[in-house]
């Protein structure tokens, strides 16, 4: 009894003083053991009360006279990859942060496909939100409400609560802000097929995939039916997914490796009737992708009776057949279904399109922000991950002024040594400058020059403006969107909480590239996503890897680099533990089908 009462002590000790976690206990067989203590980077918000009061009484009550500053008022709406990834890298303690959203933990979307087949637990890739903010030494708060709407002017946001009272009406609320951070991401887009709303499941959420796996076993629990003819068997384990995305082919390759890992063993009779359809509008499954792995995966899918149909448009769905038109001939199809996943790109939420309308963006897909992630017209709002898209501004709107910039001499021309010294600003703020140097194989400035030039850089390497316009007319053709995928997210929520732990700093010296239309420098060097490769799991412990570099992998080499990078990106060691103990879990007892 005394070894529980030992550990229960210390249990509440850990709790109550997060520092002491820093402390690590290492026993060996023979029965040794090291101590090691690591300074703690973050501390109880009580301890630094207390050493607050214990400074001032110390100071004989001079102190007391001291006005403190008053805290900004961070307000971040939602808890998805860019919201989590600014929660976890904010550390400046003079900022008040309250984190407003419908759910109170954060989803590893990536593992969403493993979750509809039993493959990894729903518990497993969530982590509380409370879990996150209570160690950090940052004044954060958490509401489980979701925002109805924005109001800039006033610098208000107005909330209602998610959660189900018994009160009369609905419980609402006002926030005030001084920097409001919008991270909601994004909801499905159905391109206003009709039926799709009514008959189709999607993939977005936790509570998605929990309703596709309950969907998936009771359709073979109800194929199983001696009532049942083998026609309306056959419809019933008909399941059709619309998109040829990542998210699309993974959940085809997971319910294929379900039916002939699982199926066969539990549902012997009718593991034959099962079928499996992809459909894809466009030319290509994974489209976005290398040709090598697409290839590769639309032939593996013929090889395992995955019915991949491309070209292939949904005119719309009912409760028992999805309706297709085939792009090239325009022929109809109208096929049964015992179940339907629509996964097909995203569109904005309604609190961003009623916002969006407001600042005169109603046209856009998504919120417009500046380089800086700043939504555009407002300096203290910031949008970032799939609820916004950065708007790069075009070189040819500046060139002017950067020219005036560059030609330090006011000589009216430029020398090679002046535009190489102003390059590293202008690939700084213009990136796609960058990319053209790139895509055009100049090794330098000077490459660039004599193509603007022509035949008159043997005689003269100096520009004037009208062959500088010259030289920078194509490079705003390499201006690209970044995907909407949790990668950009999860960077740029990094990024801008940076920003906001330097905020003060870089208001004295700022560190960014040069204002071309004005003076002096930015405050932060812009936003720049750093790619650092996608997979696309295909089944059979098979993975397509795409890295940085051109560098392809497809095999089961490349599983297992899928599992070491989803394991190690887990936001805690408790996801990590038991997303790893799951997979151990299938690999020994197969996948579980209780379908709760």
């Amino acid at each position: 009894m005394g070894s529980f009462n030992f550990f229960g002590r210390m249990s509440r000790a850990f709790n109550e003083y997060p520092s002491l976690s820093n402390i690590l206990v290492v026993s060996t067989i023979s029965g040794g053991s090291l101590i090691a203590y690591a300074e703690a980077n973050t501390y109880n918000g009580s301890q630094g009360h207390i050493a607050h009061a214990d400074a001032t009484a110390s100071d004989g009550g001079h102190a007391l006279s001291k006005v403190v500053p008053k805290k900004k008022k961070v307000v971040l709406l939602g808890t998805g990859w860019a919201g989590m990834s600014f929660l976890k890298s904010l550390n400046n303690p003079t900022y008040e942060v309250e984190v407003v959203s419908p759910r109170n933990f954060f989803v590893f979307t990536p593992l969403l496909p493993s979750v509809t087949c039993g493959k990894v637990e729903a518990r497993s890739i969530a982590e509380p939100i409370r879990n996150i903010i209570r160690k950090k030494n940052v004044d954060i708060s958490f509401s489980e409400a979701e925002c109805v709407k924005i109001d800039p002017q006033n610098k208000k946001i107005y909330c209602r609560s998610t959660i189900e009272s018994h009160s009369k009406g609905e419980e609402e609320f006002a926030v005030d802000y001084d920097y409001l951070i919008i991270a909601v991401g994004a909801q499905v887009n159905t391109f206003n097929t009709p039926g799709v709303m009514e008959n189709c499941h999607f993939l977005k959420e936790i509570d998605d995939a929990k309703k596709i796996r309950k969907n998936v076993i009771e359709s073979f629990e109800k194929a199983c039916l001696p009532s049942l003819s083998d026609e309306e068997r056959k419809k019933i384990l008909h399941f059709v997914i619309v998109g040829g995305g990542p998210t699309g082919v993974e959940f085809a390759a997971e319910l294929h490796d379900f039916v002939n890992d699982d199926v066969v063993k539990l549902y012997p009779k009718v593991k034959d009737l099962v079928k499996i359809t992809l459909l894809e509008a466009t030319d290509h499954i994974l489209n976005m992708f290398d040709k090598r792995i697409t290839n590769f995966a639309e032939n593996k899918f013929g090889r395992e009776g995955i019915d991949v149909k491309l070209g292939s448009m949904v005119t719309g769905i009912n409760e028992n057949e999805i309706s297709t038109k085939a792009r090239g001939n325009g022929k109809t199809t109208s096929t049964p279904y015992g179940m339907v996943l629509w996964s097909t790109g995203i569109g904005p939420r309604p609190l961003i399109k009623e916002f969006m309308k407001q600042i005169g963006q109603g046209n856009r897909r998504a919120l417009a922000t500046d380089e800086w992630l700043r939504v555009e017209g407002f300096d203290s709002i910031y949008a970032l991950g799939d609820c916004a898209t950065i708007n790069q501004r075009k070189v040819t709107e500046d060139i002017a002024e950067i020219f005036k910039k560059a030609d330090k001499d006011n000589s009216g021309t430029l020398t090679v040594k002046e535009f190489q010294e102003t390059l590293n600003d202008i690939c700084e703020r213009y990136p796609q400058v960058e990319l053209y140097l790139k895509n055009k194989q100049k090794r330098n400035i000077v490459d660039l020059v004599k193509e603007a030039k022509g035949d008159a850089a043997k005689e003269s390497m100096e520009l004037n403006i009208e062959e500088f316009k010259a030289a920078l007319s194509e490079v705003d053709s390499q201006m690209k969107n970044l995907p909407a995928t949790a990668q950009v997210a999860n960077q740029q929520g990094a990024y801008l909480a940076k920003c906001f732990n330097r905020m003060e700093e870089c208001e004295k010296n700022p560190e960014g590239p040069p204002r071309f239309r004005g003076t002096g420098r930015h405050r932060f060097h812009p936003f720049r996503y750093r790619h650092l490769g996608q997979f696309a799991p295909l089944g059979g412990e098979q993975t397509a890897a795409q890295l940085p570099g051109d560098w392809v992998s497809i095999g089961h080499s490349s599983q297992w680099l899928w599992y070491s990078v989803y394991a190690s990106k887990q936001v805690s060691w408790r996801t990590r533990a038991l997303v790893v103990s799951d997979w151990l879990r299938r690999f020994i007892f197969g996948r579980d089908t209780s379908g709760i």
